[in-house]
């Protein structure tokens, strides 16, 4: 079998070679015949520049013109075709509506999304991302873990004016505390994770190559979706926990116009939240968590009667990003404060309970609420020693 092909690839050489050799008179007698009986080529065949009109443009009719109306005059001239693609023109598709509505939509429609140009809806999408979430944002989180790097140089932390009393007081209950544990969990991993989804491209992969950040980035975004619920649920958990002692009351106004005494170093008098963190139950667990949260529903395709269309899930991309990028910012704020920024205040949330001498200076409002009976000192206690007494009651 190799010999005979071998014969026939000499032969077909050598006829070639003859026929090249050939002068153009001879080529031009060449029988018609066996020009004739070449077998057709398959596939898309090349146009033939002498049937092209260049004229044709001038025709008032030409941009109306539909794919086989300018096949006619052009062939091979598709615009008409993708001008209806770029124009966000349906096509037929055998998926159903229901679970793919945008089978038959090669490309969207023009659109212009907020910093975007007018230009197709995904590219417009990118464009957003890429030129102002992603940098401006990342600059944001730097900016603000450069003033807090700044302050913390600056002022270091904010220790108590006076000594210890030893005496106990109750602020933040078992269930109080798991609450704000379990956000806290979950928050760190959708914050990790969607920091190196967002930026690890620019500063992890050139370090681990894609290979190795392609692995890592599949990781998170498993974690980022399995956290997600976690936060939804400890938010609303939060929200209703703490809802109460962040209403706004007398002295909030006061705080805000002395800073909370953290430039000044005066003393501020509080409630069991001060106005700073009044804010931030306000701003970044209640507004911009509930729209992380529905965001991210949106996202993951939980939100049951929505038509997600690639322009929905654009959107709710866009708002996730910058409401997420928000919240961090705030709680960056936050979770120095309420570690190495202010003495005492880990320990408060780690065990429950604060110094006197704490509460005096950072939530006076709030200790003279305890001394007057108004508050429990220990919640705790209380609601034990208060069911201890029922059961009593019952065996009496």
């Amino acid at each position: 079998m190799l010999r005979s092909s071998l014969v026939k690839i000499i032969l077909a050489s050598s006829f070639v070679s003859c026929y090249a050799g050939l002068s153009v008179a001879q080529q031009a007698t060449a029988p018609a015949a066996a020009v004739n009986a070449a077998p057709a080529v398959a596939g898309v065949q090349s146009a033939n520049i002498f049937e092209v009109k260049p004229d044709a443009s001038l025709d008032a009719n030409y941009a109306k013109q539909t794919n086989g109306e300018r096949d006619k005059v052009q062939p091979g001239n598709n615009a008409p075709m993708w001008r209806q693609v770029g124009s966000g023109a349906e096509g037929y598709s055998s998926l159903p509506k229901t679970s793919a509505p945008e089978a038959g939509v090669l490309i969207q429609p023009f659109t212009q999304y907020p910093g975007s140009r007018l230009t197709t809806a995904g590219e417009a999408w990118r464009q957003v991302r890429n030129n102002w979430i992603i940098p401006y944002g990342g600059a944001l989180l730097l900016i603000v873990l450069g003033a807090i790097g700044l302050f913390y140089w600056r002022r270091g932390t904010i220790e108590l004016n006076e000594s210890l009393t030893g005496r106990k007081i109750e602020r933040f209950t078992p269930f109080e505390r798991s609450a704000h544990l379990a956000n806290a969990i979950a928050f760190t991993i959708l914050a990790v994770s969607g920091l190196v989804m967002a930026f690890g491209q620019y500063f992890l992969m050139p370090l681990m190559g894609s290979s190795l950040f392609g692995y890592l980035t599949f990781l998170l975004k498993n974690a980022h979706n399995f956290a997600g619920p976690l936060f939804a649920i400890s938010l609303l958990v939060v929200i209703f926990t703490y809802v109460r002692d962040n209403l706004p009351a007398k002295g909030d106004l006061n705080w805000f116009l002395k800073g909370g005494g953290l430039l000044s170093k005066q003393h501020v008098k509080a409630g069991r939240f001060n106005a700073g963190e009044k804010l931030l139950f306000w701003l970044g667990v209640f507004a911009f968590g509930l729209i992380v949260v529905a965001s991210g529903l949106v996202l993951d395709k939980l939100v049951p009667g929505l038509n997600y269309e690639r322009s929905t899930m654009q959107i709710a991309h866009m708002v996730h990003a910058v409401a997420t990028i928000a919240m961090m910012g705030l709680f960056m704020g936050h979770i120095y404060l309420g570690t190495i920024g202010t003495e005492g205040t880990l320990q408060g949330m780690q065990t429950g309970y604060v110094d006197e001498a704490w509460a005096k200076e950072h939530h006076e409002l709030w200790l003279e609420d305890v001394k007057s009976g108004k508050v429990s000192a220990d919640r705790t206690a209380d609601k034990h020693a208060a069911r201890i007494a029922a059961a009593k009651v019952v065996k009496a």
